[in-house]
């Protein structure tokens, strides 16, 4: 028996297969091994599993900000609490996570998941700029740039990581401790 959760992970998984635009309703009821108006009784439409979808990865990354540890102390200790914790809500939300990275405003929905995308990053580029003016990262260091950059180091992790993948409990440490102290030391 389908719930609106069951049917939202379906959903999901057919939005990433597919892509959201190429997904019918009848793709979707056919994987969820339901009829179309079974699928109806619980949603209005894709349209409606979308928002769902988004607000549930974006509920994610905005409840960081709101965490004490990304609210209190010096400004790269937030930075790298939220960064850790980025990667903590993109393994336990993945393909919601993956849905979210992979829409291109297309739609209402979309555009307003994008610009929540933004208003996050806009966040993440306020902290850097708090820690750039507090001596706490290298200066002449641009704050949007590194958001962006942090973010996208985050994010790439949703091409690769597979839940029960070795390491996948030391993966949100790792991150924090690479984008802290880099790859290649200087020259």
């Amino acid at each position: 028996m389908y719930d609106a959760n069951s049917l939202l992970a379906v959903a999901v998984a057919e939005f990433n297969t597919r892509g959201y635009d190429a997904t019918s309703m009848e793709d979707l009821s056919r994987a969820a091994g339901i009829t179309k108006s079974s699928f109806y009784h619980h949603v209005s439409g894709k349209e409606e599993l979308l928002r769902v979808a988004l607000g549930r990865a974006l509920d994610g990354l905005f409840g960081i900000l709101e965490e004490p540890a990304a609210q209190e102390g010096p400004a790269l200790s937030r930075l790298r609490h939220i960064i850790f914790r980025q990667v903590e809500v993109l393994m336990a939300e993945l393909p919601y996570v993956t849905l979210l990275l992979r829409v291109r405003g297309n739609t209402e929905t979309e555009r307003w998941a994008l610009a929540r995308r933004r208003a996050f990053d806009a966040s993440i580029a306020s902290l850097v700029a708090d820690a750039v003016a507090d001596g706490e990262v290298r200066a002449g260091v641009e704050p949007s740039l590194a958001a962006r950059l942090l973010s996208g180091t985050v994010n790439s992790i949703s091409e690769w990581y597979r839940p029960g993948r070795a390491g996948s409990e030391t993966l949100p440490a790792e991150v924090v401790r690479i984008v802290s102290e880099g790859i290649i030391p200087p020259a």
